[in-house]
């Protein structure tokens, strides 16, 4: 949700789609620096939480965050940018900060997935102490982005922990354009095992509920609305029914379009898709069929 009026403003935008869960950006996004939060804003905040009654409340990174740069500038400016969002995510009370990996501009997976670990321990020391777990993300692969395999996701906590209260968060677009695919029992069936095997349902933070535009293995980063991509809802009703997965957050990136008529459509089905005990999928293929 936007933070668009003040951060409170995300705390209602949630209320408004029925949401139990929310994420946010702690600053804008595109920009390195941030307004200050004071005092009145924050507290408005963490009561608003409250009296929402949202379970979990998420950070997004900022999309220029970027530790595996070869620019050492962009690297300094991205440890600096991410001890800030740390500090501003462990202010609020928030239980997750969310972090794409990053690019290595070609220089190498290897190389690119140290610079991550190095800076992200850098950005602790600067974080004065108040910090959000964090939830690295899995991506879809485009370019030289880090973190489209879980083996990248495995070696990162395996560098990281003892030092840094860390977790991952999973994306199902990114999972598929990646090359991991959810279509059917079986292929699933595998992509949760090779999870299990290399990394654990124990560390899964959040879930990025979210349908892709694109085919499998595309490695293009494109966010569809729940059962109109190219995914199928049985991705989403096998997730949603895992009880591994139950208290894991989950959270839904898909198009805003005009209002919250979508979001609320998109958080309707998943809560169908997690309880229903009709026929499945073709009592709900009619209804959701434009």
């Amino acid at each position: 949700m936007s933070i668009a009026g003040g951060l409170p403003q995300a705390v209602r935008r949630a209320q408004d789609v029925g949401a139990t869960a929310l994420q946010l950006f702690v600053k804008n996004p595109t920009q390195w620096r941030g307004r200050s939060f004071d005092d009145a804003e924050v507290e408005a905040f963490r009561r608003g939480v409250l009296d929402a009654s949202l379970r979990t409340c998420v950070a997004h990174g900022s999309y220029l965050l970027n530790l595996a740069s070869p620019a050492a500038e962009v690297r300094r400016k991205s440890v600096d940018g991410l001890a800030d969002e740390w500090k501003r995510a462990g202010v609020l009370g928030l239980d997750w900060l969310v972090l794409h990996p990053g690019s290595h501009g070609g220089e190498g997976e290897r190389v690119g997935l140290e610079r991550v670990a190095e800076g992200i321990l850098a950005a602790v020391e600067r974080s004065e102490g108040a910090v959000a777990p964090l939830a690295l993300e899995s991506t879809a692969g485009q370019g030289n982005t880090l973190g489209y395999c879980f083996e990248h996701l495995r070696d990162l906590l395996g560098r990281l922990d003892g030092n840094v209260p860390v977790g991952v968060c999973l994306d199902t677009c990114h999972l598929f354009a990646a090359g991991y695919d959810l279509r059917d029992d079986e292929a699933r069936d595998r992509v949760f095992a090779h999870f299990e095997a290399l990394i654990g349902s124990d560390r899964l933070a959040v879930w990025h509920l979210n349908d892709n535009k694109q085919n499998l293995g595309s490695h293009v980063d494109r966010h569809e609305h729940i059962g109109r991509g190219r995914i199928g809802l049985a991705a989403f009703r096998d997730i949603m029914r895992n009880p591994a997965w139950t208290s894991v957050a989950k959270i839904i990136e898909t198009p805003k379009g005009d209002g919250i008529a979508w979001d609320r459509r998109n958080l309707d089905l998943l809560r169908r898709l997690a309880g229903s005990t009709e026929d499945f999928p073709a009592a709900l293929s009619t209804e959701w069929e434009v």
